[in-house]
Order: structure tokens, then C-alpha cells, then sequence
């Protein structure tokens, strides 16, 4: 009998990144060097753990809650938001394959309030963007990346928080 593999759903947050992307501040310099740029560049990027598999997403659409909800902004704390286009991106370990899975706009991830990373999470769910289960499974040392190009941008980027939904399979 062939195992089944079970899917749990979880969250991809700043800190599950390889070096280089593993803190706000890192991720941070990255978009504000590349405000300019007119390009998506590799902002994020985790490697899949041995014994998983893991795609971008939880849960299904046709039951609202059951599905997962991203939180993604980059801002000046107390002035404003960088505001992106952002891409979900499944590549090999080598990145000579890639497959871009979804894309969004941060406008509709975070509240209209720069204040604080707290005032700047939304917790109503009603006006949170789903993101259900993707196709595009990720293997063992394969690279989960997240992919940004600024369409308004701001004063300067010194915070990027993000939560986005996974599932893992093992």
C-alpha cells in the first residue's frame, strides 16, 4: 500500500528564510534598492526541508474559512507603504526551473495604517486576500521564493512583515 501524505497547513513568515533572507532588515535593503527597478527581483527565498513537500496556500475556496489568508507589506514605520506586485514562485535548488504560482498587489494585505507592523496587520478576515492551496509542490531542497517589483513607492522601506500561507506534506 502506497502512503498518503498528509497536508498541514502553516504560515511562511520572514524569519523561515535562507540567509540573506531571514530578518525584516535584510528584505528591507532588498526592496528599497530595487524601488527604482522596474523588474521583479528575488526578495525571499526558503529551502524546503528534507522528508517535505510544501506548496504555496491552505485550504480550499469553496469554504472561506478553511482557507489561508496573506498578510504582506513593506513600510516606513510611522510615514507610509511600498506598495508591489508580488509573485510566488516554486524553483529548483539550482533555479534553472521555475514556476510562478501566484501573484498579487500588497493593497489589499495590510491595513491603511503605517503606524506600527501592528497597526499595519489586518485582522478582518472579511477583507484579508485567501489564498487557497496552489498547484505547484515543492521537494526536498527545492526553494519556495517570493519575488516583488515596486508600483508605489515610498518614503523608505525599513520594515517588510509577511504571512504567507503553506501546507506541508510528510
Amino acid at each position: 500500500m502506497a502512503r498518503q501524505l498528509v497536508g498541514t497547513p502553516s504560515t511562511m513568515v520572514v524569519t523561515d528564510g535562507a540567509a540573506a533572507f531571514d530578518t525584516a532588515a535584510e528584505i528591507a535593503t532588498i526592496v528599497q534598492a530595487n524601488t527604482a527597478n522596474l523588474q521583479f527581483t528575488k526578495i525571499f527565498q526558503k529551502v524546503v526541508p528534507a522528508q517535505q513537500k510544501i506548496r504555496f496556500g491552505s485550504g480550499s475556496p469553496n469554504q472561506q474559512r478553511n482557507q489561508g489568508f496573506l498578510i504582506f507589506f513593506a513600510l516606513d514605520v510611522g510615514t507610509d507603504f511600498e506598495e508591489m506586485t508580488v509573485r510566488l514562485v516554486v524553483a529548483n535548488s539550482l533555479e534553472t526551473r521555475s514556476r510562478m504560482v501566484y501573484e498579487f498587489q500588497t493593497q489589499r494585505t495590510h491595513t491603511a495604517t503605517p503606524t506600527t507592523v501592528i497597526t499595519a496587520t489586518p485582522v478582518d478576515i472579511n477583507a484579508m486576500l485567501p489564498l487557497p492551496a496552489q498547484r505547484g509542490l515543492a521537494g526536498e531542497d527545492d526553494l519556495l521564493q517570493v519575488w516583488a517589483k515596486t508600483t508605489v513607492a515610498g518614503t523608505t522601506v525599513d520594515n517588510v512583515t509577511f504571512q504567507i500561507p503553506i501546507t506541508i506534506y510528510q
